[in-house]
């Protein structure tokens, strides 16, 4: 999984992240020499803990097909604890929760790992969602009951379901591009996010007009368009190590693009729906793994159907 278009990808953000460290530096020594300057320490801890993502997605990458399922089931996992935090339970749900964690989680990554795309692509949102019910009825309690089923099944399908896509696109087999499909995870990984970086950046620069300003005021319509277009424009320009025209390319990053905002648009209205800021605060400067993840969960499963209806000899 070492494909030279792979290792110069991961170069080039090693780069990107050596430079950003360099003036990540630059900026402490000049406005934060006494570590009081907010902005700053945060963007520093970003960047550090940037380091740490990449770092183990290369490692991932390199370490072959077992690998990356293994890092993204480890990431399911952690976004599920996150969300199911967050969510109302009761005692009758005991028995669901651990089915969830250790049933349903592990089957599905499982399905992805031997390539049975004929049930990962329905376990969850077909037989999870009319069976795991079933536990909770068992036990009696009718309190909060739909409440309760229908958080625990929204849980599994932003966490597991839907991240369960990014190391499926590892099986598509796509004429052409046999032993690159690793590609693909980095090309969705790194225009979704960097969607999400530049629409911060030029949201911060000319952003005026608020999408939604009772879910995210942050969100400004600048921003979006700025930087969706710089996503998309980088992601075209990258055609040539997937196996996209570049007229093909485009209209995939727009696709990404474009989801990406949905899920952190939509993940945000859950999380102000909950009043809290964060999912959790594992990953210093970047809040929970939901937070990271955000877009990438609803990208993730559209990039993967896309490209294997019309690429993929199955």
């Amino acid at each position: 999984m070492s494909s030279p278009h792979l290792l110069w990808l991961l170069s080039g953000v090693g780069g990107i992240l050596v430079l950003a460290s360099i003036l990540g530096e630059i900026l402490r020594q000049r406005l934060s020499p006494d570590g009081t300057n907010p902005v700053i320490e945060n963007l520093n801890a970003r960047i550090a803990a940037w380091w740490v993502m990449v770092i183990l997605l290369a490692i991932a990458f390199l370490a072959g097909k077992t690998g990356v399922v293994l890092l993204f089931a480890l990431c399911s996992f952690a976004a599920l604890r996150e969300f199911l935090t967050l969510t109302t339970h009761n005692r009758g749900d005991h028995w669901s929760l651990v089915a969830c964690f250790f049933l349903v989680l592990p089957l599905q990554y499982y399905f992805v790992l031997i390539d049975w795309y004929g049930m990962y692509a329905v376990f969850v949102p077909v037989y999870v969602f009319l069976l795991l019910p079933v536990l909770s009825a068992l036990r009696g309690s009718t309190k909060d009951f739909l409440v309760r089923v229908s958080e625990t099944q929204w849980a599994l399908m932003i966490c597991v379901y839907c991240i369960s896509h990014v190391p499926a696109l590892l099986y598509l087999q796509i004429p052409g591009f046999e032993g690159r499909n690793v590609i693909l995870i980095a090309y969705l990984i790194f225009v979704v996010q960097l969607s999400d970086v530049m629409q911060y950046v030029w949201g911060k620069l000319l952003g005026r007009t608020k999408i939604a300003p009772t879910l995210s005021p942050s969100k400004t319509w600048e921003g979006f368009i700025g930087g969706s277009l710089t996503a998309i424009a980088v992601g075209t320009s990258l055609w040539w190590m997937t196996p996209f025209t570049m007229a093909q390319a485009a209209g995939m990053c727009l696709i990404l693009t474009l989801m990406g905002f949905f899920g952190g648009l939509v993940m945000s209205a859950i999380k102000r729906d909950r009043g809290v800021k964060d999912w959790g605060h594992l990953i210093a400067g970047h809040g929970g793994f939901i937070d990271r993840l955000d877009s990438v969960i609803f990208a993730a499963p559209i990039f993967f159907h896309v490209t294997r209806y019309y690429w993929s000899l199955t």
